[in-house]
């Protein structure tokens, strides 16, 4: 489903580092992300509600632009 608040997301297993790229266009990684966590968040019926409740205030971040 599309979301009104992110506009991608990538994942990099290796690293556990979660990308998300928002409609606005500002992109932030998150760091030491579980894949379960981005598996669930890929199948939230609402991006934007996961995001703020499991990964904001919980991962490390770096912004990235």
């Amino acid at each position: 489903m599309p979301s009104s608040v992110v506009a991608a997301m990538k994942y990099n297993q290796i690293k556990g580092v979660l990308r998300i790229i928002f409609v606005s266009g500002n992109i932030y990684d998150y760091k030491n992300v579980p894949e379960a966590v981005y598996k669930e968040m890929k199948s939230a019926s609402s991006k934007g509600t996961y995001l703020n409740q499991h990964i904001k205030n919980r991962y490390r971040y770096t912004k990235i632009n």
